[in-house]
């Protein structure tokens, strides 16, 4: 279970990479954020930066145009 949840859900890019990156702001290293979002660029948004910050994606999933991922927050 994650420790935050971040509904994106019916926003449209890049919007949910947005309120992702300021989320992890606000967390601690080692705390885990799921993100719920319905824009399928979000899809390649949110992993691609992920690759190129202190963060980690543990999992994302995709069921009926529904992406979710639980990143953990880096150090």
């Amino acid at each position: 279970m994650a420790d935050r949840t971040l509904d994106a859900s019916g926003l449209q890019c890049p919007m949910p990479l947005l309120k992702t990156k300021l989320e992890l702001n606000n967390m601690l290293p080692g705390e885990e954020l799921e993100v719920i979002a319905t824009d399928a660029g979000s899809a390649r948004d949110i992993p691609a930066f992920l690759s190129l910050s202190r963060h980690h994606l543990i999992r994302s999933s995709e069921v009926s145009g529904q992406f979710r991922f639980v990143i953990k927050c880096g150090g």
